[in-house]
C-alpha cells in the first residue's frame, strides 16, 4: 500500500456533521493527499459544497451523490462520517471488494450485533461483517494490512488510553474502575435538543445517559480483550458548557504491593513510541489539547485509600474522531504517523 507523496485521492461520505467537516479541514493540509472527493448519501444530484454548508462557501468543491462503484474507481480510500445506522447500510460493496474504509461512525465498532442493537437502538450489520472490521485504537496498535477500520468513539479513546497500561499489566483491582467523564457540546452533534439549547446549556452542568452511554460496550469489549478479569465499569457522563474537549477522570484502586513508580513506568513503556500521548507532571486541562491530536494524561495517588486518579484529556473532534481517523490512514498506507497532524492548541 505504499504511495507516492501527493498523489492519493480520498473520499469522504458525510460532510455536514462536525466530524466530517473537521476531517475535511485536516485532510486539506495532509502532505500525501492530492484530491478530496465528497459524497452524500442523501443527495440526488451534484451540489456545490457552499450550498450544503456555509462553512466552506469560499471553495468550489462539489459534493456528489453516493455511488459505491464510482467511489471505488476514483479514490484510494473512503472515510465514512455518517450517523450511526447509515454506514451499515452502505458498507457492503466496500467489504465485498476489500476496499479500504475508515469508518468514524459506531456501526462497526462492536463484534456482537445484539450488543449494537441494545446500545444503539438500530439494526446491526451482520455478525460476519462486524467481525471483519478492525477496531483502530491507533496509539496502541497498528492496522497494517487491514481493510475496514472502525474508528473508536471519543469517550472510548480518552478512557482506553487512560486505562490501557493499568489493565494490560494487571496493576489494578478489576472491579474498582469508576469513570467521571465530561464533554463539550460538539460531542452531541448538530441536532438541537433541550440539553444543548443555549438557555439551558449556558452556565450549567448536566449529567446525561448515566450508565447508558453507547460507548460503554466498546470500552468493555477492549478491556475484556486486555484482561478477562474486568467484568464491568462505573461510567458517568456530563455535558459542560464548552464547544470542544473531553476530560475523563478515571478512578482505580491499585493492587497491593504495586507502587506508584510501577504505574509511572507502565505508562512510560506503553506510550514511548506514540507521538500523541503524553504524561504530564501536573493534572492536565482541556485547553492544553483542544485543536490537537494529543491525549494528555496526569495522575494523583492517594496512599491512604490506594486509589489512583488518571486524568485524561483530548479534543473530542480531533483525537476523538477526525484526527485519529487520519492516524489510521497514515498507518494503513505506511505514511509518517504525524502526517497532517502536526497541530498546535487553539488559544486562547
Amino acid at each position: 500500500m505504499e504511495r507516492n507523496i501527493g498523489i492519493m485521492e480520498v473520499a469522504i461520505i458525510g460532510i455536514t456533521g462536525y466530524a466530517g467537516t473537521v476531517l475535511y479541514e485536516l485532510l486539506t493540509n495532509h502532505p500525501q493527499i492530492s484530491q478530496i472527493n465528497l459524497y452524500a448519501h442523501n443527495l440526488t444530484q451534484s451540489t456545490p459544497l457552499g450550498k450544503i454548508t456555509g462553512q466552506f462557501s469560499f471553495g468550489e468543491q462539489i459534493v456528489y451523490p453516493y455511488d459505491a462503484q464510482q467511489i471505488m474507481e476514483n479514490n484510494d480510500v473512503v472515510f465514512f462520517a455518517t450517523p450511526a445506522g447509515v454506514t451499515s447500510k452502505l458498507a457492503q460493496p466496500f467489504l465485498k471488494q476489500l476496499f479500504p474504509v475508515i469508518d468514524l461512525s459506531g456501526d462497526f465498532r462492536l463484534n456482537d450485533p445484539k450488543q449494537y442493537e441494545k446500545w444503539y437502538q438500530k439494526p446491526a450489520a451482520n455478525e460476519d461483517e462486524l467481525k471483519s472490521a478492525y477496531y483502530g485504537l491507533a496509539d496502541l496498535q497498528n492496522n497494517d494490512d487491514q481493510k475496514y477500520v472502525a474508528n473508536p468513539g471519543c469517550y472510548a479513546t480518552s478512557i482506553l488510553l487512560g486505562l490501557a497500561p493499568l489493565v494490560q499489566n494487571d496493576l489494578i483491582q478489576p472491579d474498582s474502575i469508576l469513570i467521571d467523564a465530561k464533554s463539550g457540546f460538539s460531542g452531541a452533534g448538530k441536532k438541537l435538543t433541550t440539553m444543548n439549547h443555549f438557555v439551558n446549556a449556558h452556565d450549567n452542568l448536566q449529567i446525561y445517559k448515566p450508565n447508558q452511554h453507547k460507548h460503554i460496550p466498546e470500552i468493555m469489549q477492549k478491556l475484556k480483550e486486555w484482561n478477562q478479569n474486568v467484568d464491568y465499569i462505573q461510567f458517568m457522563t456530563t455535558v459542560v458548557p464548552m464547544n470542544r474537549g473531553i476530560m475523563s477522570s478515571i478512578y482505580v484502586q491499585i493492587k497491593p504491593k504495586i507502587r506508584f513508580q510501577n504505574i509511572q513506568d507502565a505508562f512510560k513503556t506503553c506510550y514511548q513510541n506514540s507521538p500523541f500521548v503524553f504524561t504530564t507532571p501536573n493534572l492536565p486541562t482541556v485547553k492544553e489539547v483542544v485543536g490537537t491530536n494529543e491525549c494528555h494524561l496526569g495522575f494523583s495517588y492517594n496512599p491512604k485509600t490506594n486509589y489512583l486518579l488518571v486524568d485524561s484529556v483530548i479534543d473530542n473532534m480531533i483525537k476523538g474522531a477526525a484526527g485519529q481517523a487520519i492516524q489510521n490512514l497514515n498507518q494503513l498506507f505506511h505514511f509518517s504517523i504525524t502526517d497532517g497532524l502536526k497541530l498546535t492548541p487553539t488559544l486562547p
